[in-house]
């Protein structure tokens, strides 16, 4: 209430100088009657009284002068009127007119005596007391403007609420975190799904906040900060978001990047104000997001030791564990680039606790989708289990917004229910992209994809050391003409040598189905070299899978250009020739046993293309059969993908909405008439059963 009031007054006084000033701005140009009044010389004047061309005239005091107005007998043309020739001509024909005379007897007397000899009427009037006041005011308007406009500019709160988030000019060294509030932050621990040991972590640090007498009685210290670092899309924020819902104790968030701006030693008061609002309100919780915008290595920059970011981590290292200490305040933090933080911010007494929050595992994946399937109305055939094992690899973002797809597809499709078609495509959306329906494909090209593709799953089916393929298309999505996708049978953390070449072969087969096909070399297996290529790097520099024995050539942490920068490699330049001839040597290997697949199964390759070019696309149990048997099985729907058959244009789909709302309406004029009947119903009932007491009594 107090900074309301503040505001108003400071918006009246703002209205009240505007005004003065628009005032003042009237008065100097028009204003002391003057404004058809043009000024003279008082050489001009003294000669025309002598003339006699003066009908009479007023002497006046005013601001150390006589100011001289008066009247010609007739119209005179005077130059430089006001001399404010920019505003209008430099002559105007005039009656009147004004001067200024200083203020000495010679030249009064000089001036009676002349009017008196020429028998001009002379009038004198007493100083003005406006005249003082309009002189003071023009005086100091300007600086009291100018000091209103600087007080409104630091005082200014740039929508500074709880917390500290101030971001006026005095203010830019406030915190800009903001206190979590406990009815504002639905999501508790039950929300997160997939990752119980993370949970179990966090929800021991809540419950010493809450009740630390059983962990004191065993001598345990609180710990100083949580770290959790992890792939994007995994659930960090979501975690500290559960914390904050659980916790009972003030929570206050920010990210990493707004400590930092262009002031030097901002991002330091910034730490030192927020440690300060929660030791205040101690224990509390404090959560900063991406913490690599300011924790990464000292050092690492090109600012030396004056760097920004450096004085602030330097703050933030002791505010978490300096000589003052920090009782009562737990930080935890987020992170996807764990490894580019400095050594100094995570030994332990600053971040104790280093949470790894991972990709899911089917159990968990399962786990997380029975969390997004809560409000989502799922058909029988939907069964989340298989949805868990077809999606490995995804993080807890990424499913839900495979739900959240499935629910788009399923309305587009005007159904009460999301089924498994609708999941499936889904899926692919979310993997692939969109499907290109339209797009405009000829039939040679549309004969390769169908074979390259072909020759993915010939070389799937046969190489099944550790996938199986799933399903293949030629219905572009994205980037993609087509695509085959192959799932693990199990979940799997460890791949052996084995399993990396099946790989590369199996990436190899669509180039190598169109050399045998066609004898041609398409741009199509791009993205299969990049990947293929990749896996055989790492497999020599990385795993010592080669003949250059098991040296780790290249670490497999991304690159940080501060602690990379300049470093030489740890090899020698014949070292590098035999790492590229041995990663040569392994894709030429894998690329010879794909085509001794195709070659050997060229029949079947070429049987699944042609059903390829007549269905687009085929799934696990069709392409089984095809493989084992020739034939298509008995119970395959051509219309199991319609989303995939024919694009629907924007006309058709809206026409298709139109008849949905209609139908919406129909169904609620049905709804309401029975509902108007069954009331008619009952009041007939009801006016009956009156009736039969009345007779009765």
């Amino acid at each position: 209430m107090n900074n309301k009031n503040k505001g108003t007054v400071r918006n009246t006084l703002y209205y009240v100088l505007i005004l003065l000033a628009m005032v003042m701005v009237v008065y100097f140009f028009f204003g002391n009657g003057n404004s058809q009044t043009p000024e003279i010389e008082y050489s001009k004047f003294s000669q025309q009284l002598k003339d006699g061309t003066v009908k009479e005239f007023t002497i006046q005091p005013a601001n150390g002068v006589y100011r001289i107005t008066g009247e010609f007998k007739s119209e005179q043309k005077v130059e430089n009127s006001n001399g404010l020739s920019v505003l209008g001509s430099t002559q105007a024909a005039t009656s009147r007119f004004t001067t200024i005379v200083l203020p000495n007897d010679s030249t009064l007397h000089e001036i009676t005596s002349t009017a008196k000899a020429a028998g001009v009427k002379t009038v004198i009037q007493e100083e003005s007391s406006s005249g003082i006041w309009v002189s003071l005011l023009l005086s100091f308007l300007p600086i009291v403007i100018f000091i209103f406009f600087f007080y409104m500019m630091m005082s200014q709160q740039g929508g500074g609420g709880g917390g500290g988030g101030g971001r006026g000019v005095m203010n830019f060294g406030k915190s800009k975190a903001k206190e979590a509030d406990a009815k504002a932050v639905k999501i508790r621990f039950s929300d997160v799904a997939g990752a119980e040991e993370e949970k179990q972590e966090l929800v021991e640090v809540v419950e010493f906040l809450k009740d630390p007498r059983r962990f004191v009685a065993l001598g345990a210290r609180i710990p100083a900060g949580v770290l959790l670092e992890g792939p994007p899309g995994t659930g960090k924020t979501l975690l500290a978001k559960a914390v904050a819902g659980e916790a009972g104790v003030p929570f206050y968030s920010i990210s990493g990047s707004d400590f930092v701006e262009m002031f030097v030693g901002v991002g330091a008061s910034r730490v030192r104000d927020l440690f300060e609002t929660a030791k205040k309100n101690a224990p509390a919780i404090i959560f900063i997001d991406e913490i690599d915008a300011v924790g990464r290595q000292r050092g690492a920059g090109m600012g030396g030791g004056h760097d920004e970011r450096e004085q602030t981590l330097n703050q933030l290292l002791v505010e978490m564990d300096g000589f003052g200490g920090n009782e009562g305040v737990i930080v935890i933090a987020a992170t996807n680039r764990s490894d580019v933080l400095d050594p100094a911010l995570l030994r332990p007494g600053r971040f104790d606790r280093q949470i790894l929050v991972g990709r899911p595992d089917v159990k968990g994946r399962e786990a997380i989708l029975r969390v997004h399937a809560r409000n989502k109305p799922l058909a029988n055939d939907v069964d989340l289990k298989v949805v868990a094992q077809q999606t490995p690899g995804f993080a807890g973002a990424e499913l839900e917004n495979v739900l959240n797809e499935a629910a788009l597809v399923a309305a587009r499709r005007n159904k009460k229910k999301i089924d498994a078609s609708d999941i499936d495509e889904a899926q692919d959306r979310v993997i692939a992209g969109p499907a290109k329906k339209d797009r405009a494909i000829n039939k040679r090209e549309r004969e390769m994809i169908a074979y390259h593709e072909a020759g993915h799953t010939i070389v799937g089916l046969i190489l099944s050391r550790a996938r199986i393929v799933h399903k293949v298309t030629i219905i572009p999505r994205g980037r993609a003409g087509g695509y085959m996708i192959a799932l693990p049978r199990e979940e799997q953390f460890l791949l052996t040598k084995e399993d990396m070449f099946e790989q590369i072969v199996g990436l190899l087969g669509g180039r190598t189905a169109e050399e045998v096909f066609f004898n041609v070399q398409s741009t199509g297996a791009s993205n299969d070299f990049e990947q293929a290529t990749a896996l055989a790097r790492s497999m020599v520099t990385e795993y010592g899978m080669s003949d250059l024995g098991p040296v780790q050539y290249e670490g497999n942490h991304q690159v940080f250009v501060g602690r990379d920068y300049g470093q030489t490699k740890a090899y020698s330049e014949q070292v590098a020739f035999e790492i590229d001839q041995e990663v040569r040597r392994i894709l030429m290997e894998a690329h010879e046993k794909a085509r001794e697949i195709i070659e050997e199964h060229r029949e079947k390759n070429e049987l699944i293309a042609q059903k390829l070019l007549e269905f687009e696309t085929l799934d696990a149990k069709a392409i089984k059969s095809l493989f084992e048997t020739g034939e298509m099985p008995a119970d395959f729907k051509e219309d199991e993908f319609p989303s995939e058959r024919v694009a629907q244009s924007y006309e058709e789909a809206k026409r298709a909405l139109e008849e949905k709302d209609a139908q919406k309406q129909v169904e609620e004029h049905e709804e309401f008439e029975s509902e108007k009947a069954e009331l008619n119903e009952e009041s007939k009932e009801e006016s009956k059963d009156e009736s039969t007491d009345n007779s009765e009594k």
